[in-house]
């Protein structure tokens, strides 16, 4: 019988917003919760479902995960291995065969820079554990660090981004971890920091310099039979930490010198190609000047990378809302994380009028916007994903709340209020508040790539917009202190005119 242990931790830290995440704002499974999430699409599932293949006993422990969201009270770290160690310790006197675990990899607490790593170290620390193969799946946005890679056997990333692949990565990295169980053979992994960070929109994985280091990290695989796996990381460059920014990791139980020729390959094409990993983005009012010129066949996208929600921001700004309103545009709509704006309609009728001021909580926000608003409809904020691929299932799984929302309307703009913040990765958020996508004209998305995989499908035109806000694509304007220098783009000679 093959016993392994299962555990997850999932956070991206914004260490540059001011908010430190606290206990409350955790989501945890313990035990058998964890085993349930059999079948909604997770990572855990994709793990689960090879278990289930291959007649594994799981050993469930625990996982906490939240949104991304600003630095984590250390605390939570310790009482995650507190627990963590309590079961794990008398599951390794009654023995193991390996350790799979859940993490994202970009987590940042007020103690430490490289959670992830302090955990994989203090893992291989326990009676029992340091023999054992310990694979894992992490994000394409982590920080990935020596660490990390020292203490584990085989880490692999997501390959694409959005994250439609986020349950097939945890199946491989499962997998992997049965070619050792079965081979005997413990590979190693060799990783690579390279001299780069880019803003989350240079990270899409179909376009260039993300395509382009995928091709090579396939073509490795291909040509090099000991070679395992090898991960892209694009990076997560809100976190400030000494590793933050673009890396690569071979698995290989080859020889360290050629992984060393691959990282090599990817990393000239990383800075070949450089400049692109920071793309442009318009004027808001010149986007909308062009969408109202050349009207698409589909929805005008608005994408406000500032107020990412998906990168840690608090999807409230409101300079799309304040643009859609000003301009007097019809058919528009954008969504609004406000819950005391929702609590002001939960006693309301439908059709009842109010006057409030709602969003702009970001000191960089222009700041809430006064708006008279008609109630249309009231809801629980639940909803399920429409694409169970969705970038959101990898960690939510495909049932989502947004806590309870309303659904109000200011002239012609829409505005979807909701309780908690909710990534706009899927069309079922819009859809199940009776909010047609397709019927739209304009659309605000607080995101930066991973709502691409829903909203592209609408056949309309996308504009990246600057705004202010905290997750800005201008990495020059923030205030790094720990990250390795020189860097692209932040220092000369390579910071883009």
């Amino acid at each position: 019988m093959t016993r392994i242990l299962l555990g997850g931790l999932f956070h991206e830290t914004h260490t540059f917003v001011e908010d430190i995440t606290r206990a409350d704002a955790m989501h945890t499974r313990v035990g058998a919760e964890l085993l349930a999430r059999r079948g909604d699409a997770s990572t855990v599932d994709g793990f689960l479902a090879v278990a289930e293949r291959h007649g594994w006993t799981v050993v469930p422990t625990l996982e906490t995960m939240t949104l991304p969201s600003g630095t984590l009270d250390h605390a939570i770290f310790e009482d995650f291995w507190t627990r963590f160690e309590a079961m794990a310790r008398p599951a390794l006197a009654e023995g193991l065969d390996g350790i799979w675990l859940a993490l994202h990899g970009a987590m940042v607490t007020t103690g430490s820079d490289d959670p992830e790593g302090e955990l994989l170290e203090r893992i291989r620390s326990l009676p029992g554990a340091a023999d054992l193969p310990l694979f894992a799946v992490f994000d394409l946005h982590a920080t990935f660090t020596p660490r990390m890679a020292r203490f584990a056997d085989g880490l692999v990333g997501y390959r694409e981004n959005p994250h439609a692949d986020a349950r097939d990565a945890a199946v491989l990295s499962a997998e992997l971890l049965a070619r050792s169980l079965r081979t005997r053979v413990r590979p190693r992994m060799v990783s690579r920091n390279y001299p780069l960070v880019w803003p989350p929109t240079g990270t899409g994985t179909a376009d260039r310099p993300m395509r382009s280091m995928s091709e090579c990290a396939r073509a490795i695989e291909r040509d090099d039979p000991a070679v395992w796996a090898v991960s892209i990381v694009g990076g997560y460059s809100f976190a400030d930490t000494f590793h933050t920014g673009v890396a690569a990791v071979v698995i290989t139980d080859g020889d360290a010198a050629a992984a060393e020729r691959h990282l090599d390959a990817i990393g000239e094409i990383a800075v070949r190609e450089r400049e692109l990993g920071v793309p442009a983005e318009w004027e808001l009012d010149a986007a909308i000047d062009d969408a109202l010129a050349r009207p698409p066949a589909g929805p005008c996208i608005l994408v406000e990378p500032a107020d990412n929600i998906g990168g840690g921001a608090p999807g409230d700004c409101t300079s799309i809302l304040r643009a859609f309103v000003a301009r007097g545009l019809d058919n528009a709509a954008v969504v609004i994380a406000d819950a005391a704006a929702v609590k002001a309609f939960s006693a309301v009728a439908p059709g009842t009028r109010i006057r409030r001021a709602i969003g702009g909580s970001s000191r960089l926000d222009p700041g809430p916007l006064e708006l008279e608003m008609e109630l249309l409809s009231r809801s629980d904020g639940r909803f399920r994903l429409e694409d169970v691929n969705s970038h959101l299932a990898a960690a939510q799984g495909v049932n989502i709340e947004m806590g309870p929302s309303a659904t109000v309307r200011c002239g012609g703009v829409t505005i979807l209020l909701t309780s908690r913040k909710t990534p706009p990765f899927d069309l079922g958020q819009l859809r199940s508040q009776g909010i047609e996508p397709e019927r739209l004209s304009f659309v605000g998305v607080k995101a930066a790539v991973a709502h691409r995989r829903a909203y592209d499908r609408l056949g309309g035109r996308s504009y990246w917009v600057r705004t202010p806000g905290p997750c800005p694509s201008d990495l020059t304007t923030l205030p790094y202190r720990k990250i390795r220098r020189p860097i692209f783009p932040l220092d000369p000679p390579w910071r883009p005119a």
